[in-house]
């Protein structure tokens, strides 16, 4: 395999530094064609002029696929319908994204009669596993190429690549200076690197991309409506909305009001912490919209054991492990579990809170006649003391076997 003569490779290219020195490399050291090809996931500025740049680095065609739909409706819907959460904070954002962008980067490759695929991930992230098990899982028979993880690779710095890319003339907007790692989607920006790489500093106002810092939120709450069909989001504020729009939407309101700003040290998947910033506004809304509707809508082992499932599904797509059997067979019981998830919240957005509102349902569990302090005919309170002696009974027998016999007092 290592002997193998690469005819055509298929790049991941963003139009970052670090993709943006790895196509012309590429080029020079497997003397080969590079098509590079990028996915539209809502980055919207960043996608500007990536063409021109990808052809005037050396690559022989630029492909951009808009995967924006796709990416809600097939990825961002079946995990928000799970719940997932990685580590009580992250909702996923970039590792969501990263087997979509891998598995339209093998149609590609197919497509184009390439016979190698790669990617500009670094040896130490999460975010190589996620795109070389996706290739792996979809043909195995394209050979990966992971050019941080080659020995030959001398551009292992940031200050070694733009010295790279100023020698050959490779348009770049970075600089030697400290600066971000940053990921943007239609569900998220994810933050790292630089002064951030000590968890003990405070992340600067100046950071927030898609939301405001909380200090310049409006000092005025704003209500949103999100409705549900089958655990779906289908309208905004009482009416249909698109599923790329609403996102869209929601990101601009709750970015508006500093929704979904999560300061987290996370375990990657390859051993160590990392400290991450992230932005999801949009997203935070929609799950927490979400777990109302189910609190409202779901019997107590179903919400209870749905809940242990979200923390395997989480790690999961933190692992890259998307097309796999397991998670197949977790959307099903997910799906059969949306089937009475309809109805709408209503949703109070003030600095940086995302606050419950009120709920309704159709299928709506709650009961005002048996939720209420007051008794009545449908409740007879009487059933409840057998209940509770029947439920204590272990404690019960427990505690009478365990206890100790009285001392005998000595008579003086």
């Amino acid at each position: 395999m290592k002997n193998k003569k690469i005819k055509k490779i298929v790049l991941a290219y963003s139009g970052g530094l670090d993709t943006s020195v790895i196509l012309p490399w590429l080029r020079e050291k497997y003397d080969c064609e590079v098509v590079a090809f990028a996915a539209d996931l809502g980055q919207a500025e960043e996608l500007s002029g990536l063409k021109t740049k990808a052809l005037n680095s050396g690559a022989c065609k630029c492909i951009v696929s808009d995967l924006r739909r796709e990416f809600v409706e097939d990825y961002l819907w079946p995990m928000l319908k799970s719940g997932a959460v990685y580590e009580n904070g992250y909702l996923l954002g970039t590792s969501i994204a990263r087997p979509l962008i891998a598995k339209e980067q093998v149609r590609i490759a197919h497509q184009e009669n390439a016979d190698a695929v790669a990617h500009g991930a670094t040896g130490k992230g999460n975010d190589q596993v996620r795109f070389e098990l996706t290739f792996m899982a979809l043909d195995p028979s394209l050979t990966i190429i992971a050019p941080w993880k080659d020995p030959t690779f001398e551009l292992t710095s940031r200050e070694a690549a733009v010295d790279y890319a100023k020698k050959r003339n490779i348009p770049i907007v970075q600089s030697k200076k400290s600066i971000y790692s940053r990921d943007r989607n239609l569900w998220h920006i994810s933050h790292e690197g630089a002064d951030l790489e000590d968890p003990a500093n405070e992340p600067q106002e100046g950071i927030f991309t898609i939301s405001r810092p909380i200090s310049k939120a409006p000092d005025q709450a704003e209500y949103v409506e999100v409705g549900f069909e089958k655990g779906i989001p289908v309208s905004l504020n009482g009416k249909k909305t698109a599923s790329v729009k609403l996102v869209e939407q929601l990101n601009k309101i709750g970015g508006k009001h500093a929704i979904g700003q999560v300061d987290l040290v996370e375990n990657r998947l390859v051993g160590m912490k990392s400290r991450g910033v992230y932005e999801t506004p949009g997203g935070t809304i929609l799950s927490t919209a979400h777990r109302a509707m189910e609190m409202l809508c779901l019997d107590r082992d179903t919400l209870h054991y749905k809940q242990q499932l979200a923390l395997r599904y989480a790690d999961l797509v933190y692992d890259g492990k998307w097309f796999t059997p397991l998670r197949e067979a977790l959307d099903a019981f997910f799906d059969s579990t949306q089937q009475c998830v309809t109805g709408s919240v209503r949703l109070k957005l003030y600095k940086g809170n995302c606050i419950l509102a009120g709920m309704k349902s159709p299928n709506s569990l709650y009961a005002v006649d048996l939720a209420s302090f007051t008794m009545g005919a449908e409740y007879d309170s009487t059933d409840a003391t057998g209940f509770i002696r029947l439920l204590g009974l272990p404690m019960k027998v427990r505690a009478i076997k365990n206890r100790k016999p009285a001392k005998k007092s000595r008579k003086k």
